[in-house]
C-alpha cells in the first residue's frame, strides 16, 4: 500500500497500536486489514477502492446487526461486562447437557486408531470426533507437536504482545475534552499505546451516586520489554504510576484516582507479522489434505475482535454442520 511518511507514522502507526498493539513496520496489512489490501489490489487505490466498494466480504445479517446499522453504533459493550457473554454462553451450552471443565489445562493430545482425538486432562480424558481449538497458537504447537509436527513448526512462529491494562476512576467529571479516547504514535512514546475515555465512550456504566470519570490506560505491546521492562518482573506500583502519569500529562488529571485496577495481560494480543496470511493457508491446507478433525478458531487466526472470532467460529460450525 502506498501511502505519505507522515501519514504512516503517524495515523498507521497509531491505528496498528490500537488494535494489535503491535508494530506497523511487522505487521502485514493483508492479514490485519483485509478491506484495505482489497482496495488496493481492486482499483490499485485505497481511497479508490474504497469508494467503489472494496470490501467485497459477506458479512453475516441478523435483528441485533440490523439495529446497530439503523443506530450508527460506534462501539458496543454489555452491560455487565464483557465477561456476561461468556457466562451466558456457559448458561445456554449447560442447559443443552454439554459438559464443561473449567480451569483445565489439556496435558495432551492423541490421535486413536479410529481417527478420533483422545484429550488428556489433569483428571482424566475426553474422547471427541471433531476438536475446535480456540487456544492461542503457542499453546496448540505445544499439543500438535507430536501429532502434526508441520503445523506445530508453523505455529511456533506466530507471537503475540503483552499488554498492561490499567483502569483508573476519578471522583468528579475531570476530563477537558470529550471523544472516545486518543491513541499514541510510538515515536511521541513508545511505552504508551492509548487512553479510553470510558465514562464517555460507555456512560451507561458510571456510578448512579455520584459524577465520577473512568479512563483505561493501556501500556506496551510490542514494545512492552523494551519500554516499560521483563513482563515476569513489573510491579503493579510501576504500571499504575505510569498511568496515573500519562493521565496527568496528556489530558491534565492532576488528581490521585480514587480507585484503579492493574491488569497484565501477557501475550494477550495475537500479531499478525509479515507473511501470516501464508502460515494461515499452511495451517488450513494441511488440515485439509490429511483429513484432520480440527478446526482452528480465536484470535491467532483471522481476526483478533471479538466480532471476528464469534463470527470465525460461527463459519466453523457451519462447515461442520454443512449449514
Amino acid at each position: 500500500m502506498r501511502i505519505t511518511r507522515g501519514l504512516a507514522d503517524i495515523v498507521i502507526d497509531s491505528l496498528c497500536r490500537g488494535v494489535f498493539a503491535g508494530d506497523c513496520r511487522r505487521l502485514s496489512l493483508r492479514s490485519c486489514f483485509p478491506f484495505l489490501y482489497d482496495a488496493e489490489c481492486s482499483k490499485r487505490s485505497v481511497v479508490l477502492g474504497m469508494v467503489a466498494g472494496g470490501d467485497k466480504t459477506p458479512h453475516p445479517d441478523s435483528p441485533l446487526i440490523q439495529r446497530s446499522k439503523k443506530e450508527k453504533w460506534s462501539q458496543w459493550s454489555l452491560r455487565g461486562g464483557m465477561q456476561t457473554l461468556s457466562e451466558a454462553l456457559e448458561s445456554y451450552i449447560k442447559d443443552k447437557g454439554v459438559e464443561i471443565h473449567k480451569d483445565t489445562p489439556v496435558e495432551a493430545l492423541e490421535r486413536r486408531a479410529d481417527g478420533r482425538w483422545q484429550i488428556k486432562l489433569p483428571d482424566g480424558s475426553v474422547t471427541a470426533d471433531h476438536m475446535i481449538s480456540a487456544v492461542p497458537a503457542a499453546e496448540m504447537s505445544r499439543l500438535l507437536t507430536p501429532i502434526a509436527k508441520p503445523m506445530a513448526s508453523t505455529l511456533r512462529e506466530m507471537s503475540a504482545s503483552t499488554v498492561a491494562v490499567v483502569n483508573l476512576e476519578y471522583d468528579g467529571e475531570v476530563l477537558p475534552v470529550s471523544g472516545f479516547g486518543h491513541l499514541i504514535p510510538s515515536f511521541e512514546d513508545r511505552a504508551m499505546l492509548g487512553i479510553v475515555y470510558d465514562s464517555l465512550a460507555f456512560p451507561e456504566h458510571n456510578r448512579r451516586s455520584s459524577s465520577s470519570t473512568r479512563l483505561t490506560v493501556m501500556l506496551g505491546g510490542a514494545w512492552f520489554e523494551s519500554s516499560v521492562g521483563d513482563p515476569d518482573a513489573v510491579s503493579k506500583e510501576t504500571l499504575l504510576s505510569l498511568a496515573s502519569e500519562a493521565a496527568a500529562t496528556q489530558l491534565g488529571v492532576k488528581e490521585k484516582p480514587r480507585r484503579a485496577i492493574v491488569t497484565l495481560n501477557k501475550s494477550c494480543i495475537p500479531q499478525y507479522t509479515l507473511g501470516h496470511w501464508k502460515r494461515i493457508d499452511h495451517l488450513f491446507s494441511y488440515i485439509h489434505q490429511h483429513s484432520l478433525p480440527l478446526s482452528l478458531i480465536g484470535a491467532s487466526y483471522q481476526g483478533v475482535s471479538v466480532n471476528d472470532c464469534i463470527y470465525n467460529a460461527k463459519k466453523a460450525v457451519q462447515r461442520l454442520t454443512g449449514s
